[in-house]
């Protein structure tokens, strides 16, 4: 069962909330911008003026438009992502054309057969995973998407909060301002079974880095791995956020002292290759970011060299388009810190 909220932990505000491990910024789900009674229209942040910060806008919704394919963009004076850092154009259902026009690598390729990868920590101090988990608390239950626990309110005027008390007026559900488009919209259900999370978007758990257990947040997505409220962290922190001191938690808890175990940054990095069979394109992911560009080369099963790429420095995945390849078997090779490994992966044409 998820946690209970931590009511006195700190809430989420704009601006940096975490780092990933490429380096680039973590915020939560607003973007500054809320509805004005007054002027009956949006203000504040982009737009200018000040809203009532009642009725406060979803970034990931609103500014859809305006991510690149990694699900990012600069503001504030930062490159930041809001969401889920996984390419829009790997999403099983895609809902933004950009990666047509600006391809990305993202930061990972979710994979719905292995324990998601540790992507970055939030500013208190916990650990922030990809999509995929073990679906029980203690490492058991096979690998599950970790699910938000947060679900659209059945409303269609906006002049109550989530918690039933009356508010000041926002737009009505519409083309325009549809549900989800705020995040007063949402409200929190406990989940039925242990991979929904709580109501900071985490749980205690166990993790491959972390075999004792810690508490770790997930970059939920719903079934077709679009990125699920409230994305990563929020609204709230399960730990205490201070300028001097973090993993504090300010109720009656059981301490747990765990540090990584070492895999997840191990010589013998993980390499996954998907998807298996593939068609289109073949994903190379490793278990941690490169320090130097890394070449890699595919091969058919004679050894001849079809096609190069790269992962570049500071990134973690890379791309073979396959569309111009044959059917048959092809080898992906890659000289990993004086390691050479060879995938093998079966390519099928409709």
């Amino acid at each position: 069962m998820p946690i209970k909220s931590n009511a006195a932990a700190t809430p989420t505000t704009g601006g940096n909330i975490g780092i990933f491990i490429n380096g680039v910024a973590l915020f939560d789900y607003r973007d500054g911008v809320s509805w004005s009674t007054a002027s009956n229209s949006l203000k504040g942040g982009p737009l200018g003026g000040m809203g009532d910060n009642v009725w406060n806008r979803d970034a990931v919704v609103a500014e859809r438009n305006g991510f690149d394919c990694a699900k990012a963009h600069p503001a504030m004076g930062n490159y930041h992502h809001h969401q889920n850092p996984s390419a829009f154009g790997l999403d099983k259902a895609v809902i933004s054309n950009v990666c047509d026009l600006y391809p990305s690598d993202g930061l990972y390729v979710i994979d719905s057969t292995a324990h998601a990868p540790l992507l970055g920590f939030a500013y208190d101090g916990f650990p922030i995973y990809g999509a995929y988990g073990y679906k029980n608390v203690d490492g058991s239950g096979g690998i599950t998407r970790m699910k938000s626990s947060y679900t659209y309110r059945n409303i269609t005027m906006r002049n109550t909060l989530p918690s039933g008390a009356s508010s000041k007026s926002g737009p009505d559900v519409s083309t325009t301002y549809p549900i989800g488009y705020f995040k007063e919209d949402y409200q929190f259900n406990v989940g039925s079974s242990a991979d929904y999370l709580d109501e900071h978007n985490g749980r205690f758990c166990v993790t491959p880095e972390y075999p004792n257990g810690t508490y770790c947040y997930f970059t939920t997505v719903d079934e077709n791995w679009n990125s699920a409220y409230p994305y990563v962290v929020g609204p709230a922190f399960y730990g205490v956020k201070s300028a001097s001191k973090v993993n504090t938690i300010s109720e009656s808890v059981t301490t747990y002292i765990s540090t990584p175990s070492g895999t997840y940054y191990d010589k013998e990095m993980k390499v996954s290759v998907f998807p298996s069979p593939a068609k289109d394109f073949v994903a190379i992911q490793l278990g941690d970011i490169v320090r130097n560009d890394q070449e890699i080369t595919l091969m058919d099963i004679n050894g001849h060299i079809i096609t190069k790429t790269t992962i570049h420095q500071g990134s973690t995945i890379a791309y073979f388009d396959l569309t111009t390849i044959y059917a048959g078997t092809y080898i992906i090779t890659l000289d990993l810190n004086g390691q050479m490994i060879s995938k093998k992966i079966l390519v099928e044409k409709d």
